[in-house]
């Protein structure tokens, strides 16, 4: 069983605070005129810098629409989703088909992708680490739990790597990133099931693993505590200036979480939107990240208000737009590939009025 960790809401509060400028509540833009169109959204943490940033960009040419958004995580959101309480929610794992059916047919439409990181906080190591697949796997599953573990060594000749005790640090959440997460390593074979670990938004655990709420509590807890790593969106490392391990991919290959890295691991085509998530669970590109996600912006088919129908409608169109997505590659998300964007653009069209 895991343990939650003492402190850890304050921690990832104040980090956010200071780090994203808005509570970990939620956010939303400045009240419009009256009788304008109000939307209000819930979910990921993962994409919320990102639909902060499109809210405010997205008012500045639109204040008749005023847009709230609920940082809840992808797990909430779509409960909020499916209980008819948001116009939209964020989430970065697809519905199932039940889920799907409840919501009478949600749209799910991809609007931006991004990269799990490994962060960690080795005292007296600044270097990049490299992990190996199955290394990796087993830190995650509890089977390597000191930092000088002789396989950890093997793939890091000349990093002088403590005798110290790993920390892992999870969500706590029912979270995207970890059903991303989750479900890379049980795509790299069937070793992370044979070890009783879980896939989805909501796992257990090793005994021991500190549990932080959203991904901004995660990178809180590794920053905060000697020893730990955690699994977090790239965006959140960058934002608190943690160390990102470089992850053995498919083709064998230390790939180090980059941009280019990132679109690689985006490059495999398929032919409908249900296939995105299956196709980055574990990249076959020889230069690909491995760890890739897709987030995505739930819909319902039809809206009692048409108003609020053809302004979510406006909001994602223009969220697929190239300037939107130029703004997310500068947060560090990687831009949607063209024909990614056309299948997005393609699933909006069941959107209703």
């Amino acid at each position: 069983m895991t343990m939650p960790a003492k402190c850890c809401s304050a921690l990832a509060a104040s980090a956010l605070a200071a780090f994203l400028g808005f509570a970990t509540a939620g956010f939303a833009q400045d009240a419009a005129a009256p009788g304008s169109i109000s939307l209000r959204g819930a979910g990921s943490t993962f994409s919320a810098p990102l639909y902060r940033r499109w809210i405010q960009e997205y008012a500045a040419s639109h204040p008749q629409v005023s847009i709230s958004y609920d940082v809840v995580g992808s797990g909430e959101g779509i409960a909020r989703f499916l209980t008819d309480a948001v116009d939209f929610a964020g989430s970065d794992e697809i519905l199932s088909d039940s889920e799907t059916a409840k919501a009478g047919g949600a749209i799910m439409v991809p609007v931006t992708a991004g990269m799990v990181v490994l962060a960690y906080n080795i005292p007296g190591v600044a270097s990049e680490v490299r992990f190996p697949r199955d290394v990796y796997l087993d830190i995650f599953a509890g089977n390597i739990r000191q930092w000088d573990d002789a396989r950890i060594k093997a793939a890091n000749p000349g990093v002088a790597l403590p005798h110290r005790d790993i920390v892992l640090v999870a969500r706590q959440d029912a979270s995207g990133t970890t059903a991303a997460f989750t479900r890379h390593l049980d795509a790299i074979g069937s070793a992370w099931r044979q070890k009783g670990m879980g896939v989805g938004k909501l796992i257990d655990w090793p005994r021991g693993t500190v549990l932080a709420p959203g991904n901004e509590g995660v990178a809180a807890q590794v920053q905060a505590t000697d020893g730990a790593i955690g699994y977090v969106e790239f965006w959140y490392a960058r934002r608190f200036g943690l160390n990102t391990a470089a992850l053995q991919n498919r083709a064998g290959r230390f790939v180090s979480p980059t941009v280019a890295a990132g679109d690689l691991a985006l490059s495999g085509r398929v032919a409908q939107v249900r296939q995105l998530d299956a196709s980055v669970a574990d990249p076959a590109t020889a230069g690909a990240y491995p760890i890739p996600s897709y987030s995505w912006m739930l819909l319902y088919p039809h809206y009692l208000d048409r108003s609020k129908a053809a302004a979510l409608r406006d909001f994602v169109e223009w969220g697929l737009s190239q300037r939107a997505q130029d703004s997310a590659a500068e947060l560090g998300y990687l831009s949607l590939p063209a024909d990614v964007i056309g299948l997005g653009k393609r699933t909006l069209t069941e959107l209703r009025d």
